[in-house]
């Protein structure tokens, strides 16, 4: 697929094919921005102002990333094209020649959809369908359409139907007059009871704060797993990273799993926790939570935060990234801003490593430089170099994790009767056994627990700390 550019009346399109209807148009109507200038965000969204300024995307990447997100709820793209604005028009958002171009090009290709790969007010959807006399979806209502298919539990159904709602409850706005209209009355005096714009508010608002307290269940109910895994010795490794960076290929990579793993947008939705093996035998719990984008609508950010919340609970993140991607810097940008969103800092380096995945696609010497580049980084923002699609570089990533996990934790050397089966039981339930070996009736034991259990077990068994434990 080849996108085109708008300059003016000498590129406009010149096609002789009829396709039949179902197929998109989509657009991308992007300020002007040099490479490097802070972007520009939209009218509705609330800046972080403790954030950096992010980095301005390439402009044929986000018309491809657009043009993936339609494809990804099976859409035919009948043509996309750039559109270089120099001001967003209240109104319609792009200005009257382009509004005229996209109309000529709707009609040749008989499109029944334009896909706007911006956000748009309901203002400016309306006057958009007026004027094309199509249907027009904008950037969040794509991405909802895609959360509303990919949904398959129960929780994630929850999550995106609250999104959802709360995006066509401003879509009531001023979006459709004929709501406005009251029955009977006459001249100044209005009819009686409610308009049916208000109706439909109402509903939709009851709707919502019943979903609402829904999820607060289904947060009630995360709680009470994350408790139960705190009681025993599993550390929880969250995947976070942007959509298609190959989280799920490493989640099925490390844990063995069969998550389902596409060259697709947002091919993972519903979060995932499966057990992960540590090189020297111990275990973590490897979460897979749904992929980052640039513009992240809003209303996903708040629906989503109940599945989030295992980032924030995560011990280890794993910010798996597709360092074969021309917007690699781009997107690192952009899962930085959401992490923000859900108090974590990127700088501040805790917890965080960096994957960079798909270096298979890279010949020997790219891969020596980017080599060369993740040994000079900062020891407290490590990366690694993976390919989860090959397994190379997994097994160094994994002992990075053991050796992150084990940090915060104590290696303790104990004795214990090899008759006491309740306390080795409770040593293998409630600590991690670094090494186990019977002597003369009795178990030398070396294990490694975290700092809430550590006088515990020195009380109880008369551990003492491991003597490498400081190394």
């Amino acid at each position: 697929m080849e996108p085109r550019t708008f300059q003016g009346d000498a590129d406009r399109p010149r096609t002789e094919r009829s396709d039949p209807t179902g197929r998109v148009v989509v657009v991308g109507p992007y300020l002007r921005m040099r490479r490097g200038e802070a972007e520009p965000q939209s009218d509705n969204h609330v800046p972080d102002r403790s954030a950096p300024d992010r980095v301005v995307r390439d402009a044929q990447a986000r018309l491809e990333e657009a043009a993936g997100l339609a494809r990804a709820i099976d859409l035919v793209i009948a043509e996309a094209v750039l559109t270089p604005l120099s001001q967003i028009r209240p109104a319609t958002y792009l200005g009257k020649g382009k509004v005229e171009d996209i109309e000529i090009l709707i009609k040749t290709h008989e499109a029944d959809l334009v896909v706007m790969d911006c956000a748009l007010s309901p203002i400016q959807q309306r006057n958009l369908e007026k004027a094309w006399n199509t249907k027009v979806l904008d950037r969040t209502g794509l991405i909802l359409e895609i959360f509303g298919r990919r949904a398959k539990t129960k929780e994630g159904s929850l999550q995106v139907e609250l999104a959802h709602l709360n995006y066509q409850r401003s879509r009531l706005v001023r979006s459709w007059t004929h709501l406005e209209r009251q029955r009977g009355g006459f001249g100044f005096m209005g009819g009686p009871g409610e308009t049916q714009i208000e109706a439909d508010r109402r509903l939709i608002g009851d709707r919502i704060s019943r979903l609402e307290a829904e999820i607060a269940k289904v947060q009630a109910t995360r709680r009470l797993h994350r408790a139960g895994r705190k009681r025993v010795p599993y550390r929880v490794v969250a995947l976070v990273g942007y959509t298609n960076a190959g989280k799920s290929t490493l989640f099925n990579r490390l844990t063995r799993a069969d998550v389902q793993a596409a060259d697709m947008l947002f091919a993972t939705l519903d979060p995932t926790l499966r057990a992960l093996t540590l090189p020297h035998g111990g275990k973590a719990m490897l979460s897979d939570t749904v992929g980052f984008i640039s513009n992240l609508p809003t209303q996903l950010v708040a629906a989503f935060r109940a599945t989030l919340e295992e980032v924030l609970e995560a011990d280890v993140i794993l910010h798996v990234r597709d360092i074969a991607h021309e917007d690699a810097d781009a997107q690192q940008s952009d899962v930085d801003a959401v992490l923000r969103q859900l108090g974590i800092d990127p700088e501040a380096g805790k917890g965080i490593i960096e994957v960079w995945n798909k270096i298979d696609r890279f010949t020997p010497e790219q891969r020596e430089n980017l080599q060369n580049i993740a040994t000079r980084r900062d020891a407290a923002h490590p990366c690694f170099l993976v390919s989860a699609e090959t397994g190379e570089g997994v097994d160094d990533l994994l002992l990075a994790i053991e050796q992150r996990l084990a940090a915060t934790r104590f290696a303790l050397d104990l004795t214990i009767d090899a008759a006491d089966g309740a306390g080795v039981s409770w040593l293998h339930r409630n600590a991690e056994v670094l090494a186990k070996e019977l002597q003369n009736g009795r178990y030398a034991m070396t294990v490694r627990v975290d700092e809430t259990k550590r006088d515990l077990v020195i009380n109880k068994y008369g551990a003492v700390l491991h003597e490498d434990a400081g190394e």
